[in-house]
């Protein structure tokens, strides 16, 4: 697995040590608004981070645990995705509640990018946003991705934003 860093971030993959904060964000019904799952509890968190683990294990790439570097602190977790049946390879990002506002999810969004583009050789990378989550609406802008369309994700109406391998990015 892949270890990137940015400047305030360490992305690295899921340890056991993870579950207490990774279950407290799973767990929090503000954070978990617009994601299908809702709210997590403890037994939940722990499947979702072994999941998580599996689809490194069977797709070579996934999402990291996000360290933030100053603290050693996991404030969430953020990389790309494309379990069976998903319409593109997607950069997702999903960070604590206490870590909102810091452009955490940026920082993190345009290294997964980077990745995605350099290491995997996408051409083309999605991010599928419920259509009220105005907060990851902002961070796919400045990622440089553009609504493309809309479709439904277990049920549920979101937006598809995307951008293609060469495209300018804007910057935080």
């Amino acid at each position: 697995m892949e270890i990137l860093e940015t400047e305030r971030l360490i992305l690295r993959q899921f340890r056991e040590s993870d579950l207490d904060a990774y279950a407290e964000m799973t767990a929090d019904p503000e954070v978990m608004l617009y994601l299908g799952s809702g709210p997590m509890n403890r037994s939940e968190a722990w499947r979702n981070m072994a999941m998580i683990l599996g689809h490194w294990q069977l797709r070579g790439f996934g999402m990291w645990a996000v360290e933030e570097k100053r603290t050693g602190t996991m404030v969430g977790r953020v990389g790309c995705w494309r379990p069976e049946g998903w319409p593109g390879l997607e950069v997702g990002w999903t960070l604590r509640r206490k870590s909102w506002g810091l452009g955490y999810a940026t920082e993190a969004g345009r290294a997964s990018l980077d990745f995605a583009f350099d290491h995997l050789g996408e051409r083309h990378v999605i991010s599928m946003i419920h259509g009220d989550n105005e907060p990851s609406i902002r961070v796919a802008k400045r990622l440089g991705m553009r609504l493309e369309g809309r479709t439904e994700l277990f049920d549920i109406p979101v937006a598809v934003y995307g951008i293609r391998r060469g495209a300018p990015r804007r910057s935080p």
